[in-house]
């Protein structure tokens, strides 16, 4: 019997793979996409002000979906129907890779981070 527990262990998301620096978690978390999306949003506009070329990979991914029933509704009558899709993440994953940009700048922007998600950060260097 094949345990997808133990397929999920395989996945070295936790190696920096493209980039110099990258952004992992040290916490457990879940973001749903529309916190990923202001993130990178986030990203992009602070980046953008930066004059060279700079890098940005997203490793993250929807992995799974969230259902919603209605408020009225009694108990039983089913799951519910989709209602975002979220990304559950571990300790230790590589969340973003950066390149082209300075060592003072990636520390300002996890700490901008830190303050923006409800996700312990961390600074990963090449």
């Amino acid at each position: 019997m094949i345990s997808k527990y133990n397929l999920k262990l395989k996945h070295s998301n936790h190696i920096l793979k493209f980039g110099k620096f990258g952004i992992k978690t040290i916490t457990f978390g879940r973001l749903i996409k529309s916190q990923i999306d202001t993130i990178n949003y986030f990203l992009v506009r602070s980046l953008k002000s930066n004059k060279k070329s700079v890098k940005l990979w997203n490793l993250l991914f929807l992995n799974t979906t969230l259902t919603k029933l209605n408020s009225e509704s009694r108990m039983g009558k089913g799951k519910g129907s989709m209602h975002t899709k979220a990304a559950f993440l571990r300790p230790g994953s590589i969340l973003f890779e950066f390149e082209g940009i300075t060592m003072q700048q990636i520390t300002v922007l996890i700490k901008n981070l830190n303050k923006v998600t409800n996700l312990k950060l961390a600074l990963v260097v090449k």
